[in-house]
């Protein structure tokens, strides 16, 4: 069995800037709703709503960075993988209740949005710029630490500053005649965030459902190259989060020794290990 030592070093740095980046959403995440408190406009309480799925995403990587990469234990011979699925789950979730909820209170909503104090826009755009700084700062530290975690965090956070701009432009024109139109960016908002949760249930559901990772047929061929192997009885696979299992039985020669195929065991590892990724393999050897 295979299993890959986490650079702890990386772990770290990658979870101090986390740390700072979930700081850096939840003042977002204030201002939006002293704006949208203020306003009455659905469109930024929606905009703060998504400013929320950014601090629970954070929260979730800092936990991933703690707990997933454990090796495995007693209490958990398979590693701790799930516990990020499992926690990607329960956020797609939350995401669904409430992206239907903003989009039914839009539906009903019998007041409309003002301008504001004259402060408000200003702490928008204000949040504009924290966005667009923290997507830059992000970025450079996901291609200097070869973070796949940071890189897709930047890029979310750069996809915000887009959705931020659109709800300004809708409560500003929207409070000075067209209502309406705070409803409209209200629901295109409430969309995406139920678009977020359906992306984060279609990464996690078949992760914890334990669907085939791998093309059965695909291993069969990479171990059948293995010199030695007669033939390949069964192959099973499924995703533990970021890594991969693969578990199989390999017919072997019956006048081999233990050792040898133990050897031949030791290949396919290694094939599987460099061609597919595959970072947990469990072999079982018959005799033909």
């Amino acid at each position: 069995m295979v299993h890959r030592t986490p650079d702890t070093t990386t772990d770290r740095q990658v979870g101090r800037i986390l740390i700072i980046e979930g700081l850096a959403n939840v003042a977002v995440l204030g201002m939006k709703l002293v704006v949208g408190l203020s306003t009455g406009s659905l469109a930024v309480l929606g905009d703060a709503l998504h400013s929320l799925s950014d601090v629970a995403n954070n929260v979730v990587a800092w936990f991933v960075l703690r707990v997933s990469v454990q090796p495995p234990d007693r209490d958990h011979p398979y590693g701790h993988r799930k516990f990020e699925t499992l926690a990607v789950f329960v956020l797609a979730s939350l995401l669904t209740v409430l992206g239907i909820e903003l989009g039914i209170g839009a539906l009903r909503r019998e007041t409309h949005p003002t301008p504001g104090d004259p402060w408000t826009l200003p702490l928008m755009l204000c949040v504009l710029v924290v966005n667009l700084g923290l997507a830059s700062w992000e970025g450079a530290w996901a291609r200097r630490l070869d973070s796949e975690i940071l890189g897709a965090d930047a890029r979310h956070t750069l996809a915000d500053v887009l959705t931020t701009i659109v709800v300004i432009v809708g409560w500003q024109v929207s409070s000075r005649g067209y209502p309406w139109l705070d409803t409209v960016c209200a629901l295109a908002v409430a969309a995406l965030v139920l678009t977020l949760a359906f992306g984060l249930f279609k990464r996690a559901i078949p992760i914890l459902v334990d669907r085939v990772a791998v093309d059965p047929e695909i291993v069969r061929e990479i171990a059948s190259g293995v010199t030695g192997v007669r033939a390949i009885k069964s192959v099973r696979s499924r995703s533990k989060g970021k890594t991969t299992a693969v578990d199989m039985v390999v017919v072997v020669d019956s006048h081999m020794t233990t050792s040898e195929a133990h050897d031949i065991a030791d290949a396919i590892e290694r094939k599987l290990r460099k061609e597919l990724h595959v970072e947990d393999a469990t072999i079982h050897l018959e005799p033909d």
